[in-house]
């Protein structure tokens, strides 16, 4: 019996160690199928999955190239559209030199048919500069943005934002930020670090991308005098709702709107931004994926302009948001959040319906401005067969299921060309140059020094 009993005893624990064996060898496999960082914020234990897009991957697929388009017609097209907007003659460039400082070299990015400059044009053209290699456009940019639209006045109530709003001139006409410029210019600056390094003063990159990023998110509230009368502002994000405000502005800034979602971005920043601040955005991320499904229609995939933080539609007085310029930008987020992290395959879901409804009113005819279930908007403006929504579905394309809605709108964005006209240069124009880079696996992470 007692022999009996050991044997038995034996045989019990070689079936547990076993076991054990087993299940550690379960573990290892999935921590390597699904790889996962964890970081202590606050001292929070905050776990980071790194999907299994272009992060993990470091394979950016090549949209154009898949579809027959050789290399160097590829580059071709991207180099000349380069050209023509930041280099062309003034009927076709947006972009234009303006002298020097002790800086270096000035540069800044127009709009225009509205004779002005805007930090959504200037942050959006140093990312192109920046995904292009072009570092003499990139610090000539982003000096114009230090010398001209920087506040550093601390008795301002802007200072650590950028002034949005300027003439050709330099001279502001607006002395508060908007969201969307301050946060290119984060991953713009970024990028810069890793792809060249970085410099002293303005042009240590890394540097300027955490300021930035700590006064998106801690920028006290400040009240005082502008030149267009009194503001309060205090952080450009929501704390309670883990989301980007519309504008930082404490009396008028408490909604949000789609396009300034840039989860793509935030996955980075919980990576790279001031540690303080990571598990902020590993939220906001989240936050701007739930955020898309809630404020697109389920019908047509369209999304206001402005949204209440719920997701609802943004109204003034009887007029509703509706699916206009600012949203043309949405459908390309959520699809490069797809491509870069594949964390939400909601995201493929949206990019499916809205390319569904663009290509069930035409694909040489449907408008740039809708209702947001789909009634068009019959204005001169709203019916234009625009560039930069062209671009964008393009770019949203990259996240479809559906094999031939997707090169349909990819070959659409191929044969658009580059807009030089007077109306469509700046915002269709950069829009453009963006989804061309995206979609040729051009426009790539590089991880800052």
């Amino acid at each position: 019996m007692l022999t009996n009993n050991q044997d038995m005893q034996n045989t019990l624990t070689e079936k547990l160690l076993s076991f054990r064996l087993f299940t550690a060898c379960r573990i290892a496999i999935l921590v390597l199928i699904i790889p996962i960082q964890s970081i202590e914020v606050m001292g929070q234990e905050v776990k980071l999955s790194d999907g299994s897009g272009y992060y993990k991957t470091k394979k950016y697929r090549n949209f154009f190239k898949e579809y027959g388009h050789s290399d160097k017609d590829i580059t071709y097209k991207l180099d000349a559209a380069f050209k023509q907007l930041f280099h062309g003659d003034t009927a076709h460039a947006t972009a234009f030199d303006a002298g020097k400082n002790e800086n270096g070299p000035l540069m800044y990015v127009s709009d225009v048919p509205h004779y002005d400059i805007r930090t959504e044009g200037m942050s959006y053209g140093m990312m192109i500069a920046v995904q292009m290699n072009k570092k003499k456009e990139f610090d000539a940019i982003w000096n114009y943005c230090m010398t001209y639209m920087y506040i550093s006045d601390k008795n301002h109530p802007s200072e650590g934002y950028f002034s949005w709003h300027l003439n050709r001139k330099g001279e502001a006409l607006e002395e508060t930020p908007a969201p969307d410029g301050e946060s290119y210019y984060v991953m713009a600056l970024y990028f810069a670090s890793g792809r060249w390094g970085n410099g002293k003063g303005i042009y240590d990159y890394h540097a300027w991308a955490d300021k930035i990023l700590t006064a998106m998110r801690h920028r006290e509230q400040k009240s005082g005098s502008t030149k267009f009368g009194p503001r309060t502002l205090s952080t450009m994000v929501n704390e309670e709702h883990k989301i980007i405000k519309f504008v930082p502005d404490v009396k008028s800034g408490n909604f949000t709107d789609a396009s300034y979602h840039l989860p793509a971005f935030y996955e980075l920043w919980a990576r790279w931004g001031p540690k303080e601040d990571r598990a902020f955005w590993a939220a906001a991320a989240d936050t701007s994926r739930n955020f898309f499904v809630k404020a697109t229609n389920p019908a047509t995939g369209l999304a206001p302009d402005q949204s209440n933080f719920d997701g609802t539609p943004m109204a003034r007085g009887t007029r509703i948001s509706n699916f206009s310029f600012d949203s043309w930008r949405t459908q390309s987020n959520w699809a490069v959040d797809w491509v870069w992290w594949q964390k939400d395959v909601r995201e493929q879901q949206l990019s499916d319906r809205i390319l569904s409804f663009f290509a069930s009113k035409g694909m040489d005819t449907y408008g740039d401005q809708y209702k947001l279930n789909g009634d068009p908007i019959t204005t001169p403006a709203g019916t234009r067969h625009a560039s930069g929504l062209i671009a964008t579905n393009g770019a949203s394309a990259m996240a479809a299921t559906k094999p031939e809605l997707r090169k349909e709108f990819i070959e659409a964005l191929w044969n658009e060309p580059v807009p030089h006209e007077w109306v469509e240069r700046y915002y269709d124009g950069l829009l453009y140059m963006m989804s061309m880079l995206h979609v040729s696996g051009n426009y790539r992470i590089y991880s800052p020094q």
